[in-house]
């Protein structure tokens, strides 16, 4: 069962990461890269061909990463700095944002990614110290919805699949969900930030839920609430997973409640991010659910894994991939950078 969970873990090195849970899906964080731009890109591309061959030998794992450009890139130590998702919209519209989704799936699959939890499809709005900021297109929901389609064209033309998030939307709140729960109360501004997801969302897209309280979700965040995930009012379709459960938005619930309502509200992985402790605490609650709520979560994770591409084992492409790093720092320059 622990199948359904999607995990971070320490180390640099294949050997350092236990081997006991057998997770479905991996997600690398900057302390799981080498900075150093040589020796750093082929280390963890033998990281990931190590943890795939333990854990996806019968079926491909999901092994994802963070990769949006701007604030949040964790190829930063590789690349340099690139443009935001907001600077690719006002600079280049849907040309730029398909552009750069094209370039970073083809760095991703050279690493052995076959998904990136980007774009984001909040909107923006004008506020800093909430946790998106620039990392949205434009206040525009029909701008973002243009944006995220294109970047999404562009990425997944490579093989590597995207995911929307923060569903419903996070524009307004007023904190950062990493610390605490956000909340919104005008449904005029729910209704409107749910728009972009509206409009891309289909059966088979990831969609990351944000952990927000909103009236339609009562007493909880709407990553734990099913009128707001499987049966939210919007009609948005797709493999819902929730926000890094050991995130500050969550975090006022126990780890047994926290799974159980994630399984209830429709839920297809659990994401747990930041610690091992975090992990075992997750896949102990797990443990514990009963197999009604388990198992279709399970039947559907499998499902998606079927499709997902197996990376391609074996030593990192060296030339490839410095063509690679070449190319997005001339798209950076040509971005003002």
């Amino acid at each position: 069962m622990n199948q359904i969970l999607w995990i971070g873990f320490d180390g640099v090195d294949a050997e350092a990461v236990p081997s006991d849970l057998a997770p479905g899906g991996i997600i690398p964080f900057s302390r799981n890269l080498d900075p150093d731009p040589e020796r750093g890109p082929a280390r963890l591309k033998a990281l990931l061909d190590g943890l795939h061959s333990r854990w996806g030998a019968e079926l491909p794992m999901a092994v994802a990463l963070d990769q949006e450009g701007g604030a949040v890139s964790r190829l930063r130590p590789w690349v340099g700095e690139t443009p935001s998702f907001r600077t690719l919209w006002d600079q280049g519209g849907a040309s730029a944002c398909e552009t750069w989704g094209r370039l970073w799936g083809t760095g991703l699959r050279l690493l052995g990614f076959n998904v990136d939890f980007a774009p984001v499809a909040d909107l923006w709005d004008g506020r800093e110290g909430t946790g998106i900021w620039n990392r949205a297109a434009s206040s525009d929901p029909a701008a973002v919805a243009t944006a995220a389609g294109a970047f999404l064209h562009g990425l997944e033309s490579t093989g590597v699949r995207g995911c929307l998030k923060h569903f419903p939307g996070l524009a307004g709140t007023k904190v950062d969900s990493h610390k605490a729960l956000p909340e919104l109360e005008d449904d005029a501004t729910i209704h409107r930030n749910a728009r972009p997801f509206v409009a891309l969302s289909n059966e088979d897209r990831l969609v990351m839920v944000a952990h927000l309280k909103t009236p339609g979700s009562g007493s909880l965040p709407a990553s734990m609430h099913r009128g707001s995930v499987a049966e939210n009012p919007w009609g948005v379709r797709g493999r819902f997973l929730p926000d890094d459960l050991e995130m500050g938005g969550c975090t006022g619930w126990n780890w047994e409640d926290r799974v159980r309502l994630c399984l209830e509200a429709g839920h297809e992985w659990l994401l747990v991010c930041q610690s091992g402790q975090g992990v075992r605490a997750c896949a102990e609650a797990l443990a514990k659910q009963p197999e009604t709520l388990r198992l279709p979560a399970l039947e559907r994770s499998l499902s998606m894994r079927n499709n997902l591409p197996r990376p391609q084992p074996g030593p990192l492409d060296v030339m490839a991939w410095k063509a690679w790093v070449g190319q997005v720092r001339l798209c950076a320059l040509g971005s003002g950078l």
